[in-house]
């Protein structure tokens, strides 16, 4: 019979569990980059004043021949380059998921980050 509880209340763990995990994904929120206007230059200011969370979903919408994007560390953020090996998003639909902390975003084609076309978030 203790077995039998024991079981029951691993059970209802597990339950529990998967219960936490699917109300955490189901707040995970998508941001379409830039608005409207899309991944594009002057788009460091965008992400003022709103709230993101680890989990959270970027979408970055550009033309796939004039633009990429690439995860990048503070320092490739402040100096726009992406160091080498690093994996450059291209397919002008790109959806990239949030960590926690600071997420660093930049265009790596030459001169875009430095017109602008970078981002930096914090994710909680």
């Amino acid at each position: 019979m203790a077995q039998g509880r024991g079981s029951a209340v691993v059970g209802a763990l597990i339950v529990c569990l998967l219960v936490l995990q699917f109300s955490a994904m189901a707040r995970a929120a998508v941001y379409t980059v830039g608005g409207a206007q899309g991944w594009s230059f002057n788009v460091a200011s965008w992400p003022k004043g709103k709230r993101f969370r680890a989990g959270d979903t970027f979408v970055f919408n550009y033309s796939p021949a004039a633009h990429n994007v690439v995860a990048v560390s503070r320092a490739g953020y402040s100096g726009c380059v992406a160091p080498r090996g690093s994996k450059v998003f291209g397919t002008g639909k790109d959806q990239i998921k949030l960590v926690k902390g600071q997420n660093y975003f930049i265009c790596s084609l030459p001169g875009h980050c430095q017109s602008g076309m970078k981002i930096a978030v914090n994710a909680a």
